[in-house]
Formats: structure tokens, sequence, C-alpha cells
């Protein structure tokens, strides 16, 4: 599946308690809600205006059980609670990331949380050892936030005996993480808080899946989802033989791509936004009904089109015509700067690297992962070790192992969550959703998520309750301290919006 990441196995060294130099929190010991274990620990966060925040963390496992009581999983989440507050008031975020197969450390160490891995302004990494800094953009001002690790991913596993496998699947997962979200309100008592979801790449497509599954079968409504770099169909991502529409829908892409490395004709140059718009037309007006002729294209309208596609992508009209007017965006990583020894990276076509083989059509690695990958794994193990005091043997996994993921509820054909949540916003009418997408992102290119939108035809009554907002980034756009700094005025700007129950005039 072209949606999902390189599975990674991270290994660290443990430290002895005596290794441990605790600074900054305060550790306390507090009973634990029944079938939760948590360590629990206090301390601030300095916000962009230079408020002090402070809040409360719990770390720990709650346990799933079967419909006989027997314990069949553990699932790890991190809870920040801000002080001194009513719940009831109080929003509440359930975060994660996606994969499928991925913690959520890069929503809770990259944009959300009270601290995040230091980066440099445009996103790329400092050498190594990586700090860890203060967070002043994060939701906390807003709302509480509980980052969830899916079974098998970050610390949280199935109970011993139990097949991991019940768990690896689209429904198997909205299920797990469903139960999960049902029985921390209980156990925390936030029942009564207004409550939102917030995912990342696919885990967008499990916030998709929860809002109907949560409405449905547990009567759970909420507030507000954000969908940050979604993926809610399939079919309009996978660029296979035979699947046209794709290829249309990730030419503004490659026109974003080409901009930023300014490998597009002068007349282009000037303005991203107008450019894109300039290639979205072409893209829906001309592109895709050439695909869908085929064969029945003649020469001159295929020769029209290669060149226009040259036009808006930066790649020779030569090589277009060999690909049959469909280059895939693995072609493409290559392409745009072959002449100049390097490759684009997929999560964010900003980042270049070098490969091997300058003559390959395929790329050794994507290079805006590497960027992020080691900054963030020694991140989030240090802060679960020194910050939060979380005693564990085992490496936090960033990755787990959770495939084959199971896709049986959608056999011979793609998933398509928009349709979810367009339930569920046909059911809940207050239900308000947020789209945060990054121009140079092809992990889940921003105007697929634009067709998916359309294509979900909803009244205009409820059309008004979607909002969709775009960064001149890429996957995890919040990397870009521009991105960032705008990302949380619109997020802020969300909230205020969607959340109908107002805290009283103090």
């Amino acid at each position: 599946m072209k949606i999902t990441f390189f599975l990674f196995l991270v290994a660290i060294f443990s430290f002895t308690q005596a290794q441990r130099k605790i600074t900054a929190v305060e550790f306390k010991s507090e009973p634990s809600p029944i079938g939760i274990t948590a360590t629990i620990t206090k301390n601030s966060v300095i916000l962009a205006d230079g408020k002090k925040l402070d809040y409360t963390a719990y770390s720990g496992y709650l346990n799933l059980q079967s419909d006989t009581g027997r314990l069949i999983a553990k699932i790890f989440f991190t809870y920040y609670k801000k002080d001194v507050e009513d719940v009831a008031e109080r929003p509440v975020c359930f975060t994660f990331n996606g994969g499928p197969g991925s913690s959520s450390v890069w929503l809770h160490m990259g944009g959300l949380g009270p601290k995040r891995v230091l980066l440099q302004d445009d996103g790329t990494a400092p050498p190594p050892p990586y700090k860890i800094i203060n967070n002043e953009f994060t939701w906390l001002n807003k709302t509480d936030l509980v980052f969830i690790d899916p079974v098998s991913t970050g610390y949280s596993k199935p109970a011993p005996g139990e097949n991991a496998n019940q768990f690896h699947g689209f429904n198997e997962d909205v299920q797990s993480i469903g139960t999960f979200i049902r029985s921390f309100l209980s156990k925390y008592q936030r029942w009564a808080s207004p409550k939102y979801l917030a995912g990342e790449s696919y885990g967008t497509t499990r916030a998709a899946g929860l809002s109907k599954y949560l409405t449905d079968e547990f009567r759970i409504y909420i507030n507000g989802i954000l969908l940050i770099s979604p993926v809610l169909n399939f079919g309009t991502n996978n660029q296979a033989t035979g699947n046209d529409l794709p290829f249309a829908l990730y030419l503004p892409s490659y026109t974003a791509a080409a901009f930023y490395h300014k490998k597009l004709t002068p007349s282009l140059q000037g303005n991203l936004q107008t450019t894109l718009k300039e290639s979205e037309a072409f893209a829906m007006g001309e592109y895709a009904p050439a695909l869908l002729k085929g064969e029945w294209l003649t020469e001159t309208e295929k020769d029209h089109i290669a060149e226009k596609l040259s036009y808006y992508t930066g790649i020779s009209k030569a090589f277009i015509l060999q690909a049959n007017l469909r280059v895939s965006d693995g072609r493409f990583y290559k392409e745009l700067l072959r002449k100049q020894g390097l490759s684009i990276g997929r999560l964010d076509s900003r980042f270049t690297g070098q490969n091997f083989d300058e003559a390959g059509e395929g790329v050794d690695f994507d290079p805006s992962f590497t960027n992020i990958d080691g900054p963030f794994t020694s991140a989030m193990n240090n802060y679960f070790e020194k910050e939060l005091n979380v005693q564990e043997e085992a490496a936090y996994n960033i990755f787990g192992s959770v495939y084959p993921w199971n896709y049986n509820n959608v056999q011979n054909q793609y998933l398509n969550v928009a349709e979810s949540l367009r339930d569920a916003m046909t059911k809940n009418t207050h239900l308000k959703v947020f789209i945060g997408s990054g121009y140079y992102d092809f992990a889940t290119p921003y105007f697929t998520a634009n067709y998916d939108v359309a294509h979900m035809f909803l009244k205009p009554e409820l059309r008004k309750n979607l909002q969709h907002f775009y960064y001149e980034a890429g996957h995890m756009f919040y990397i870009n301290k521009p991105s960032m700094v705008q990302f949380k005025k619109d997020v802020d700007n969300f909230f205020e919006w969607s959340n109908t129950v107002k805290p009283a005039v103090k």
C-alpha cells in the first residue's frame, strides 16, 4: 500500500535508576483508575504569549478486555491534563499517527505535546545528539491531550497468549481504539467534556472510521475531528495500472515540488498558489480526460498533453511520452533532479538525497524521512525515560510490525472512509472537521484530499462544517516553523469555532 511508511526496528540502551537524572519534573504517586496503570508527573509549559500553563501527565496502560473479561491487550497512552480546570468544560482530544504501524511519536513530539524535538526553522535536523525543548505551540492551551499508541506500536502490546493479528486491520484497529476511547472517558470521568479526534496520515483514516464507529456503536458524538495530511479514499492515492485517477490528482504536487526546486519555466515561478491553480485546472480539465481515453487518444492529442505535463512538472517531454503520460511518483522523485545527481523526498519534497545509482529510476531511501527518524526516535525514548519516568526494558516501538494489515472489509475495492466521515457528519450535524495539507507532501497529496471532499456530496449546510488549510511544507508540515506558527493559529481558531461548551466567565 502506497501510504504506508517503511518499518524500522529501533534499539536503545537502557539506563539504571541511578543513571537517571530528573530535572524540572515532579513525580507523584496516586491511585490510578481501575484498569489503568500510569506514572503521574507534574510539569509546566511556557506558551507563545509567555504565559505559563501547569499540567499533569499520566503515562501508562489501559487494559482492553474481551466480552468475557479476558485481558487481550494493554494500550499505552500519554494523557496531558491542564491543572485547575473543570474537566466538564475542558475539551479532550484523542490523538494518534498512522502508518499503519506508527506510534504517536510524530504528533506527540513534533507539534501537539508540551515538548518538541529541536529542529532548524525549515525542519532540517541538527547534528546529533538531539534535544527536546519547550513547545510554545502545544495544543494544551485549548484542549487536554491523549496520545494513543495502537497495539504493537510504542509500548502497546497484546496480552500474553493473544494473537496480535486480531488488532491489525482497519475494522480491528477502529474497534480497539474506539473501545479504548470509551473506557478512557469512563475511567478518567471525561464523558461531559467536549471530545475531539486528531490523526495524521493513516491516523486520518482511523479518525474518519472512528467518527462513524463511535457514533453508531457507543453513541459518542464528537465535537471535532482534525485530519492532518489526510488519506480518505485509497483509490485516489494509489497509482496503479488501470487506476488513472491518481496520476491526475498527483500532478499539482509535482508542480509544487518543481516550483520549490526552481525547475519550472519562469512564467510559473512567481507565486506558488497561482501556479498550483493553473496546474489543478489542467489536471482536471485536460489531463484527466486524456487519461480516460487511453489508446483512443490521437497522436496529436498525446503530444499536446505531454507538452503541457512537461510545462507543469519540469520533466522532459520525451520522458513523459516514454511513460505513456503516466509518470509515477516514484519515478518523479528520481527524475526531477536527475541532472544534479539528487532525488527528492516522499514525505516532504523540499528535502533531497543522494543515491548509489544515478542512472536508476528508483530511489534508495526517502531523505525527508531519514531527516526526522533519528531525532524523533532518540527524543521519544529519552523523554519517556528522563521526564515521564516510564520504566520499560523494551525500547519504544516507533514503528511496529503490523503486516499484513487486514482490509477484508473492502475486498476487491479501495477503502473509502470519506463515506464514514460523511455518515458521521450527517448524523451529528454539529461535528466540525479540520483538514490540514502540505503542498510538498507526496504521501497524501493535498489535491487528493480536495477531490475526496468534493465527492462526499455534503449538503451546503454541512459543507460549512468542514475547513481545509494548506501549508508550504510536507507531510509533517509542523516541522517547518513558519507552517507551525500558522498551523497553531488555525487550530486555535478551530477549537474556538467548534467547541460549543464554553468555559464559564471567572
